[in-house]
Parts: C-alpha cells; structure tokens; sequence
C-alpha cells in the first residue's frame, strides 16, 4: 500500500471510528446522572457502550491492516483473544489499553450495565487513545 493510500485508509477508518464516538457519547447523555456519579438509565449506557466499544474494533482492525496482520479466514470471526495476541506480539500498550476498554465498556458497561460515570469515562478516555493510533498525519 502506497503512504498515500495509507493515509487515506487512516483517515476514513479514523472518521468512522470518532463517528461511533460521537454516537456513544450522545447516546449516553439521554441515561442522565443521578448526582455526580452515577447515570440513571441502564438502557442508554449499555448502548453508549457497545457503540464506543465497536468504534475501537473498527480502529484496531485499521491498525493491524496497516501492520499487515492476518485475520481469521472464512466465516471465522475475530475474538478478543485474537485482538490480545496480536497485540501482545506488536505492542504492549496498547494491549493494555484494550484490556481496559473490554472491561470497562465491554463487559462492565455492555454486558453488566453499570452505572458508575468515573469508570465509563476511563473506558471513553482509554477508546480514544486507542483510536488515536490511527489518526492521519
């Protein structure tokens, strides 16, 4: 791939992945917050979540095109466990940074729907460094 299709195919997939975002981020306004801490509708941030989750799928999957990492063939789909190894082989921040945004948007927020604001906002701040990653020059 040439640098200029590699910019643009970083920026497309970069524009996609701040639009879910961007979706998760209004979406989780509509839960409202109970006070500081806490939001009010389980619905909403459940969906905010696996939004914002999805648009770090999308980035993760720009950045290891780029880094030409083969993905699973046929009707066989990526698992967490490939997303952990390949990045375990390629880096290991950004292996961590995953961990943390499985947990916190994936499985604490999707999955278990909490309420918490602080450790929903850890999962955002962590899904945008890691879409950062493939933020054009």
């Amino acid at each position: 791939m040439t640098q200029l299709k590699k910019q643009e195919f970083k920026r497309t997939n970069y524009e996609e992945a701040l639009r879910y975002m961007n979706n998760a981020k209004e979406t989780l306004k509509k839960a409202g917050k109970g006070g500081e801490r806490y939001y009010k509708d389980k619905k909403y941030v459940k969906t905010a979540c696996g939004t914002a989750y999805n648009g770090v799928l999308l980035a993760l999957d720009a950045w290891l095109t780029l880094k030409d990492v083969q993905f699973p063939k046929g009707n066989h789909r990526k698992t967490i466990k490939f997303y952990q190894e390949s990045l375990s082989k390629l880096d290991r921040r950004m292996l961590n940074d995953l961990d943390g945004v499985y947990h916190a948007l994936h499985l604490d927020g999707y999955y278990d729907g909490i309420l918490d604001s602080r450790i929903i906002k850890i999962g955002f701040d962590t899904a945008y460094e890691l879409i950062d990653k493939i933020k054009p020059n």
